[in-house]
């Protein structure tokens, strides 16, 4: 059994961490850093603490950093010196500085260091890859992703919503979008990039449109928090057909329920949510596939044991905060960046 420790209790912590870690074999949350307010009594046997110095005199084999962006450095670089492996939700840091400084550490430290990629194992996109993967739609010529939601109004007090660095949905929803495009077609040729703020009073981005440029692809992801998710979440074409669906992935919403991964069919999803497969041969409705996030954490505890290869590498996920930057930079002087430069 290997220990966890959880920094960070707000939303990240409470929705996609704790609940997902206790639904892993192997795996066992012992301890969470909770800054302020009383332990949450539905979890009586997970010991709360006050700070990340108190957390790192218990036997902790893995940590958890589910803290505000700006704060993910400081602490995965504490928790790695202390000798432990590290998870650090998304983004990964700040800056590309700090982010390779944590990967060296790592490696000098012969630990483990990893984002919480966890949107790549939902339903919807495990669909899409499988889709994408069987050949059915020829060759892959524009792929879009959406993850929209209607929210006009602002959070009173949300760091996410204040200008602190990494702030904003680019560095917030980005992370999953690139991540998955990444899984699909790898690093682009160049990015162009229009991130902006659309709600009134807003400080920090809410919109974004980024296009990926590879040779014979175009990768399109959109994320606004005034567009109602009522159109299709996924539209890829490609040369034999195109493969459209609609509808959020299931799991989100169940968590913010109170509902936990071990319970059964506790994130299906409705048949009127199927995806379509549009070819020459015909239309068909394409069920979705179950995935869920506790796989993320399956794999860590496998790379643990020695029994696996990291998923979510820390090359991988240096790649991931390049491209986060280079897009915010071609936003910026409103021009399409080169990978390479």
């Amino acid at each position: 059994m290997l220990n966890v420790g959880l920094v960070g209790f707000g939303f990240a912590g409470k929705v996609f961490h704790a609940p997902v870690i206790r639904a892993v074999d192997g795996l066992l949350l012992t301890t969470i850093v909770q800054r302020h307010g009383p332990p949450d009594p539905r979890y009586p046997d997970v010991e709360f603490v006050r700070s990340v110095d108190q957390l790192l005199e218990r036997k902790i084999d893995l940590v958890v950093v589910a803290t505000p962006n700006t704060s993910h450095h400081p602490i995965a670089k504490q928790c790695l010196l202390a000798g432990h492996h590290v998870v650090v939700d998304k983004p990964f840091t700040t800056t590309f500085a700090e982010a390779r400084e944590l990967v060296e550490l790592a490696r000098t430290q012969r630990r483990i260091v990893t984002v919480y990629q966890d949107r790549r194992y939902t339903g919807d996109f495990a669909t899409v890859r499988h889709v994408v993967g069987e050949g059915d739609l020829g060759r892959i010529a524009t792929y879009e992703s959406h993850f929209d939601r209607f929210r006009p109004e602002l959070k009173p007090n949300a760091w996410r919503e204040q200008a602190y660095p990494g702030s904003g949905v680019w560095f917030d929803i980005g992370p999953h979008l690139f991540d998955q495009a990444l899984l699909l077609f790898g690093v682009p040729e160049a990015i162009g990039a229009d991130i902006r703020i659309e709600r009134d009073g807003a400080v920090v981005d809410d919109a974004f449109d980024v296009t990926l440029y590879y040779r014979h692809v175009r990768a399109v992801l959109r994320v606004s928090m005034l567009r109602p998710p009522v159109g299709p979440t996924w539209m890829v074409h490609g040369t034999k057909g195109s493969f459209i669906k609609s509808g959020m992935d299931s799991q989100e919403a169940a968590l913010k329920e109170g509902r936990t991964p071990d319970e059964p069919d506790w994130d299906s999803e409705p048949p009127e949510l199927y995806g379509t497969l549009i070819t020459s041969d015909g239309t068909r409705t394409v069920p979705t596939l179950r995935s869920s996030f506790v796989q993320y954490y399956e794999n860590v505890r496998d790379v643990m044991l020695g029994t696996a290869e990291l998923a979510v590498s820390p090359e991988w996920s240096l790649d991931v905060m390049r491209g986060l930057l280079l897009a915010a930079e071609s936003s910026r002087t409103r021009t399409v960046l080169p990978w390479s430069q």
